[in-house]
């Protein structure tokens, strides 16, 4: 009996661990399986990696705005704080001659032995002479009392100087800070479509940039054509951006034509984000730069160009406004008329001719 449990015991043994280790096995080759499906890194194609890239730069594009608005703040803060340091430091040098003054006085009231004017006036040979200084001494007093009023009202002014000082060091090291992370943001983005494109194959990468300086030369190359010499003013004709035709436009006043005249000398020069020239622009810095050529000052962001003037429909375009695009306003040409604007694009595009119709249209102004 116990012989026979026994045996029973080791088949039935065997038989589960045969079983098991089958389990095992096909339990280990399916986790294989879906562990090399489930980590596969498919390269993508050549139109998948150009939306990622382009995504990429216009999200860089909308970085690079708020990076040169937390720069424009942080220089006005900076300044602002410079302009407080050298008013203390002036105050300060005030209060130092005050207080120079009035330790002299204080040296000459000890030297006299500080002896009470009347018995002064009796031990004197000379009362006329004594009233004579008496009369000066009291002036002196009057100079003393003055220089004590400058004192206070220093002390009073450096103090608040300081507080205002703190203040404005505090929002300096904020916008700082701030700039510090937009442009993270940028280099994030702008290195992102870098390893994007490097994963294209040479071909497709011949293929994407043929297509890309295929659509970023569709626009007219005469740097002369849409303006009229500066100093000139020519009615604009009618500009319909969207379907009219695509040839010179007069600018409608000089100033106009000295803005895109400006930028039309700009064609080429590379786009660098930041920048607001000479030898580079981003978007914003190159349309600031050619109404800054003309005599007009604009603020230095998309965000902030686009409520520099009068806002036109598209219909009503004229060489000389600003055209804005995508929904977060992150880009900036100049228009120059056809249906045509000169704008800094992203890095590795520079400066060039293009359609307006290329990107989302958000909305013109007109620079006053």
């Amino acid at each position: 009996m116990a012989a026979h449990r026994k045996s029973t015991q080791s088949l039935l043994g065997g038989q589960a661990v045969r079983t098991a280790a089958t389990l095992a096995l096909a339990s280990a080759a399916t986790a294989t399986l879906f562990e090399g499906s489930g980590h596969a890194d498919p390269r993508p194609t050549a139109a998948q990696v150009k939306a990622q890239v382009d995504r990429l730069y216009e999200e860089a594009g909308a970085a690079t705005e708020r990076y040169n608005g937390a720069k424009e703040k942080a220089d006005e803060a900076r300044a602002a704080f410079d302009r407080l340091r050298d008013e203390a430091a002036r105050r300060t040098q005030r209060l130092n001659d005050a207080r120079d003054a009035l330790g002299a006085a204080a040296a000459a009231q000890y030297r006299s032995g500080g002896l009470d004017p009347a018995l002064r006036l009796v031990l004197t040979s000379d009362p006329d002479q004594y009233l004579a200084r008496a009369a000066f001494a009291e002036k002196a007093g009057d100079r003393q009392a003055a220089a004590i009023r400058t004192v206070r009202r220093e002390l009073g002014a450096i103090g608040q100087l300081r507080g205002e000082s703190a203040e404005r060091l505090t929002a300096l090291r904020g916008h700082e800070a701030e700039l510090r992370r937009q442009k993270a943001a940028v280099l994030g983005k702008l290195e992102s479509a870098r390893t994007l494109l490097a994963r294209l194959t040479a071909e497709e990468r011949a293929r994407y940039e043929a297509a890309t300086a295929a659509r970023n030369a569709s626009g007219p190359s005469d740097r002369t054509a849409g303006t009229n010499p500066p100093g000139t003013s020519t009615p604009a004709r009618a500009d319909r951006s969207s379907g009219g035709a695509r040839g010179p436009v007069s600018a409608p006043n000089s100033r106009a034509a000295q803005a895109i005249s400006f930028a039309r000398t700009q064609l080429g020069k590379p786009y660098v984000w930041g920048a607001t020239g000479p030898s580079g622009y981003d978007c914003s810095g190159l349309t600031q730069a050619a109404w800054r050529a003309a005599g007009v000052s604009l603020p230095r962001t998309t965000y902030t160009q686009i409520n520099a003037g009068k806002r036109v429909s598209r219909s009503q375009l004229a060489p000389g406004d600003l055209v804005f695009f995508y929904s977060g306003i992150s880009h900036v040409g100049l228009y120059i008329g056809g249906g045509q604007m000169i704008h800094a694009p992203r890095p590795g595009a520079p400066i060039r001719v293009a359609p307006i119709d290329e990107m989302p249209f958000a909305g013109a102004t007109r620079v006053s």
